[in-house]
């Protein structure tokens, strides 16, 4: 074994000691000081690696331990309670009179760290092993969903090529084709097609294949079920129209979602101006719902038996929920503006991205709000509740009632902010605080930053310090797209 590049006996042991204690070695005199010797091999598990010699005094003295083969029993069970599994290697290092030094050593653990000891992660500072702060263990455990060992990429132990659903992975094919995003020299072999996928690597199927294609979910995968509900009034607590539970593919998800959907929300018509004949139409647009669903089912966390992605319908919104929560440094605020994707599943993005499924739409949430605006309707509320993104459709799902006036109120509303802001921004860009003081505004209201936000979304302005979007010399400026925009909306004004 090696101890930061040194092999580990009698001889080199007194002059790895002589270096001292550092970033990547701790002495510990007796087997009474192991839980500290395990913390400490945590934080070189997160870090770059590192050896923990039991037998050595603090001031570097190699002392030994008359039981140092109790020492090597007590090691095994307290490295059984690191999480994620570790591998720590372990040898005895004879000295004189008879006694040993124990030395424990943990190689980085890079591809799955954070890595936790009874509970608590560590980290290492120069030669002090102290407890790792909750913001960064939350980034590293972020990073390592993104990382080589996903969920999405592990091997789906037992799933073959007759467990998949042929047509479903052909139909793949032939859009990817029309889409120009698969060679149309792929033939309709399923395992080639999983093979360009990513799907199926060194002949072995990934859990990616089974959530996309699979055939059977139970009782290997129940995060693969899509829940669908219809209740009267405005709580699940109501009166249950439809409700359903289904356990199927993430292809098959949207589909039926969008389905479900279509027979639950009513369907309205009215007659656009100088036209005869009407039009038929939802209270949410469609695009928009399918885009949230397609997001739901894409993006989610399966790593967790019983996630799930549920569509909730009430008299008055629309629910689309997803088990887990958004990628780090992204922020439900940051879903109604501009915000960099962080796919959590790039293999099951990737899939659908290569049909064409989620081309249509960009930045699909900020399409989403753009879209209800021209639809009529009010932008969706993103939330986080209990591990859930919840997605929220204010609409009217029964004939009558006073939420259609609210709702026609707050557009009309919203369009003339937005309208307000756009002729401001159109002699100079300013500050949201003096935009709000040109507005006549006594401050920046939450209504003056959802109008900035759908702005921003629709590209009709934009930031002057894009790199820097909270800095305080942020200001706000009009884009050729929203001059043109001004000028249309005044010339209907003259009219």
């Amino acid at each position: 074994m090696t101890v930061v590049g040194i092999p580990v006996n009698a001889k080199h042991l007194a002059a790895l000691v002589k270096q001292g204690e550092g970033p990547a070695l701790e002495f510990k005199r007796s087997t009474g000081e192991l839980k500290g010797g395990m913390q400490t091999l945590s934080a070189f598990l997160n870090g770059s690696g590192g050896t923990v010699l039991f037998g050595v005094r603090p001031d570097g003295t190699i002392e030994g331990q008359a039981g140092s083969d109790k020492t090597l029993r007590d090691i095994a069970p307290a490295a059984d309670r690191f999480e994620p599994s570790a591998h720590v290697s372990i040898e005895r290092i004879k000295v004189k009179g008879g006694r040993g030094v124990v030395a424990v050593t943990a190689e980085s653990g890079r591809d799955v760290r954070p890595f936790t000891h009874e509970g608590h992660p560590y980290e290492r500072v120069g030669s002090t092993t102290r407890r790792m702060p909750q913001a960064k263990y939350e980034r590293l455990l972020v990073e390592r969903g993104h990382a080589k060992r996903r969920w999405e990429n592990l091997p789906a132990d037992g799933l073959t090529l007759k467990n998949l659903d042929r047509k479903e992975i052909l139909r793949t094919r032939e859009l990817a084709i029309q889409q120009n995003r698969i060679s149309p020299d792929t033939r309709r072999d399923i395992g080639e097609i999983l093979d360009r996928l990513g799907l199926r690597m060194d002949g072995v199927l990934t859990q990616a294949a089974q959530v996309l294609y699979g055939k059977r979910f139970l009782p290997d995968h129940p995060q693969c079920l899509l829940k669908m509900g219809r209740f009267r009034g405005t709580e699940i607590t109501g009166e249950i129209v439809d409700n359903r539970q289904e356990y199927m593919n993430a292809f098959a998800m949207v589909r039926e979602g969008m389905e479900f959907l279509k027979r639950t929300m009513p369907l309205g018509a009215r007659f656009p101006e100088g036209q005869i004949f009407r039009v038929d139409r939802f209270p949410i647009p469609l695009d928009a719902l399918r885009e949230i669903l397609l997001n739901a089912v894409m993006h989610r966390d399966y790593s967790h038996y019983s996630g799930h992605v549920a569509i909730v319908v009430f008299d008055d919104r629309v629910e689309i929920r997803s088990y887990g929560r958004l990628p780090n440094g992204v922020t439900v605020k940051q879903l109604s503006g501009k915000h960099i994707s962080k796919p959590t599943n790039p293999l099951i993005a990737g899939a659908f991205h290569r049909t064409g499924a989620v081309e249509v739409w960009g930045q699909g949430t900020n399409r989403v709000i753009v879209a209800c605006k021209r639809h009529g309707a009010v932008p969706p509320k993103f939330e986080e509740l209990q591990g859930f993104l919840v997605v929220s459709f204010k609409a009217r799902m029964v004939a009558g009632g006073a939420l259609e006036v609210a709702g026609a109120q707050w557009r009309a509303q919203s369009e003339a902010q937005s309208i307000r802001v756009l002729g401001v921004l159109s002699r100079d860009a300013l500050s949201a605080r003096a935009l709000a003081e040109a507005l006549g505004l006594r401050s920046k209201t939450g209504a003056l930053k959802r109008t900035l936000n759908e702005l921003l979304g629709e590209g009709l302005i934009e930031y002057t310090l894009p790199d820097k979007p909270t800095s305080r010399l942020q200001k706000y400026r009009l884009t050729p797209a929203g001059e043109k925009a001004l000028k249309k909306r005044s010339g209907r004004d003259g009219k």
